[in-house]
């Protein structure tokens, strides 16, 4: 999509109260200001014929928004496989993004797939999935987003129903198997609806798509939009409620926060578990002293990770401490753009961090690795070259 001014970026976020599926996302983008027409236009560059479109008002619990549905003709029902549907979407006069992101998505379904039905992923051939109204649904929620220049979007935890529901393979239990395995890492909540709450499309899309999990990110609220499920649920209104808005200064993602105290491990061990946690994707990891039960004096240790590190961060944890607990919990945090970069300095070419601040204007801040290894080659002290870097601001 592009690199967009962060003082201007603007995001969505998906309050999936009741859930969330391919057409419900693509409800809610008409209903928050994507033209119809113009979506039906491009949708119509795909190889697929042998189908409508049609947008209604609809309400459920006396809320109304938009109900997107793809109308299929009768024998217009194909099994495609996932090297069918990367064709197809590559051939479409479609923006590069657009269509690289339809097919990440694709892919990620058929990963999943594979490993439930044991075969490889290319020879996996999709039944609902794989349908027209399922392509028409991805694709237009891809497209969407690149409308409406959406530069990030975000999520609350998606509650899953319970139940079971037929497919293709017969009854299986909800949420079905592919929903799952695509949702590893993201946070979901149970529910008591005795029904799909997520369909595999939308935790595809929700994969693909989503950058952070958790509240509403801080914006300037411009748009609201309701996409309508096909169903009338008994607890709740079956509505996914998109809300677009200007973000704040930075970019925000989600991560998992793991924690533990410790009174009883070799202090020799903390060192060597801190390089263990960095090596395998940690981003941060803090030691604190603290006062534990008995007056025993202890340590605290946190950990911030990437939600897809989070088991394997968990796995050091248990094996490198003395912990037999861990706890653990999903952020979000709003940082601020930055990039490596090279600059001209008295002893060559130095490589820096160049940070956006809020205002849009940057600065550069010395990279350690960097100036540590001038200042070892040159016999120099490191202060000296961190306070050039920081004075190169200023010219």
């Amino acid at each position: 999509m592009g690199e967009r001014d962060h003082r201007k970026m603007k995001v969505a976020y998906l309050d999936c109260f009741s859930g969330i599926s391919g057409d419900m996302f693509v409800g809610a983008l008409i209903d928050a200001g994507l033209p119809f027409e113009l979506l039906r236009e491009m949708l119509g560059r795909l190889p697929i014929k042998g189908y409508d479109l049609e947008v209604r008002r609809e309400g459920r619990n006396h809320l109304h928004g938009t109900r997107f549905i793809v109308h299929v003709a009768a024998g217009e029902h194909v099994h495609r496989s996932v090297v069918d549907i990367r064709q197809m979407i590559r051939e479409a006069d479609l923006s590069d993004w657009v269509k690289t992101k339809s097919v990440e998505i694709f892919e990620s379904i058929a990963r999943v797939e594979g490993k439930i039905h044991d075969c490889p992923p290319e020879e996996i051939h999709f039944h609902e999935i794989g349908a027209t109204d399922s392509i028409v649904d991805i694709v237009g929620s891809v497209l969407g987003v690149e409308v409406l220049g959406i530069g990030e979007v975000h999520a609350s935890a998606l509650p899953l129903g319970t139940g079971f529901v037929n497919a293709a393979h017969g009854r299986i239990p909800v949420p079905a198997p592919a929903t799952v395995a695509l949702l590893e890492s993201i946070p979901v909540r149970g529910s008591e609806t005795p029904q799909e709450t997520v369909t595999p499309t939308g935790a595809a899309l929700v994969k693909g798509l989503v950058h952070s999990f958790g509240s509403l990110p801080p914006m300037v609220i411009e748009k609201v939009g309701y996409g309508v499920g096909s169903r009338n649920l008994p607890d709740r209104p079956n509505l996914l409620r998109m809300i677009i808005g200007q973000s704040g200064t930075g970019h925000t993602d989600t991560v998992v926060i793991l924690e533990a105290n410790l009174d009883d491990i070799n202090p020799e061990w903390l060192g060597f578990l801190m390089e263990r946690l960095f090596r395998a994707g940690a981003l941060d990891v803090v030691f604190l002293p603290v006062q534990m039960k008995k007056n025993r004096p202890g340590t605290a240790i946190q950990v911030i990770g990437k939600p897809e590190h989070k088991d394997l961060l968990t796995e050091i944890l248990f094996s490198e401490s003395t912990t037999l607990g861990i706890r653990f919990r999903f952020s979000e945090r709003e940082t601020l753009k930055r990039s490596l970069v090279e600059i001209d300095s008295p002893w060559g070419k130095l490589t820096v961090k160049k940070v956006a601040r809020p205002d849009g204007s940057s600065i550069f801040l010395p990279e350690y690795e960097a100036c540590r290894t001038v200042a070892e080659e040159r016999n120099i002290p490191l202060q000296e070259i961190y306070y050039w870097v920081i004075s190169a601001n200023r010219r």
